[in-house]
């Protein structure tokens, strides 16, 4: 058991939504007046090649320096840096252990860490700078903050040392905007593979008033698009964008809300509840793949399956016609995937409603 948690890298990401200046000129994107941030991966990147992701990357030890505290002082401090949010997951099944790319001595708590994380790497990827200038009005929709002349030397410069993070907010006196993001959920890599990459990884909402500037880095990622929902989801059916599953899941979860306003209220509402860490276990079948989540009842809390897939001699239909208690992801095919959830979400949560692709044979 030990030796599979070792695979798992701490990492964060973030969900960046804006409002539509405009109405989007297609019926998908009439359904929310807001958009989120889609980062297309590199075809050569060893995880998720081509997928459609958001911003975000692996945590580094210099996340939770203790040099950060010069940054935050004198507005933010330990222990809770101002954060009101619980700050760890709720559900502790698998234990995942501190790793060496953390320190888990720092006097930077790890919820703070995962944030800075998120922000740094959402700079790397997209150019967009999540920071907060020392001693200004907190805003009830932050802006992103302009970005500096010198922009592809200092995103370079953080790429090749993520130290450099922390001496270009010194540099511009700001602060990363911890209190920007806030907790929305935590995904584990499921197993794929003997020795295939892990991550546990946390995923923030940040809600901005207006769309800033992005500029690709070309290296991690190759394009990025500004979707609303229902229209990340209708180019995914339509075979234009690929989606996993964690990132399908959270964009129909978003489908949820059609106004910007009422996410940021959601958000806020739910501060302090914190969220789930949830490892999907694949299900084979005969005739397909069956994500399973907590609460299924088929789900099983059993080390064996920390690196092993179920599997039964019986087709997708006939399991998903008998379950009481669901909490699954179906995929059809690689553009096809469904949604089936009938137990009730915790800590004043919300999941996605039922959904079933186009091609759906359910």
């Amino acid at each position: 058991m030990h030796g599979s948690l070792r695979q798992w890298r701490r990492a964060a990401t973030v969900l960046l939504a804006v409002g539509r200046a405009h109405p989007g000129p297609s019926p998908a994107a009439a359904a929310e007046d807001y958009e989120i941030l889609m980062l297309q991966r590199t075809q050569s990147s060893g995880f998720l090649p081509g997928a459609h992701v958001f911003p975000g990357g692996v945590l580094d030890t210099s996340d939770s320096s203790t040099d950060w505290l010069q940054v935050f002082k004198p507005y933010h401090g330990p222990p809770g840096f101002g954060l009101t949010s619980f700050g760890r997951p709720r559900e502790s099944y698998p234990e995942v252990p501190f790793e060496s790319q953390t320190q888990s001595h720092s006097l930077i708590p790890e919820d703070v860490a995962h944030r800075i994380c998120a922000i740094r790497e959402t700079f790397e990827e997209s150019g967009v700078l999540l920071l907060h200038p020392a001693g200004a009005e907190t805003l009830h929709l932050p802006r992103a903050f302009v970005l500096p002349d010198d922009l592809a030397s200092w995103r370079t410069r953080v790429r090749e040392d993520p130290r450099q993070f922390l001496q270009l907010c010194q540099r511009l006196g700001c602060m990363p905007n911890i209190w920007a993001l806030q907790e929305w959920s935590n995904w584990l890599t499921p197993f794929v593979k003997k020795g295939g990459r892990r991550y546990d990884t946390k995923f923030y909402i940040c809600c901005l008033q207006e769309k800033p500037q992005t500029f690709l880095d070309m290296i991690e990622a190759i394009k990025c698009e500004w979707l609303t929902p229902t229209e990340a989801i209708k180019k995914f059916e339509d075979e234009e964008i690929l989606l996993v599953p964690p990132q399908f899941y959270e964009i129909r979860r978003l489908t949820q809300f059609a106004f910007l306003s009422d996410l940021h209220k959601f958000c806020l509402d739910r501060i302090s509840e914190g969220c789930e860490r949830w490892l999907p276990i694949t299900l084979l079948t005969l005739d397909g793949i069956i994500q399973l989540l907590p609460g299924d009842e088929l789900y099983r809390e059993d080390k064996d399956f920390l690196e092993n897939n179920l599997s039964i001699h019986k087709k997708t239909e006939e399991i998903m016609g008998k379950g009481k208690k669901i909490h699954r992801i179906v995929l059809h095919s690689r553009n096809n995937y469904s949604i089936h959830v009938t137990i009730q979400p915790k800590y004043k949560h919300i999941y996605p409603e039922n959904y079933s692709g186009f091609k759906s044979h359910l």
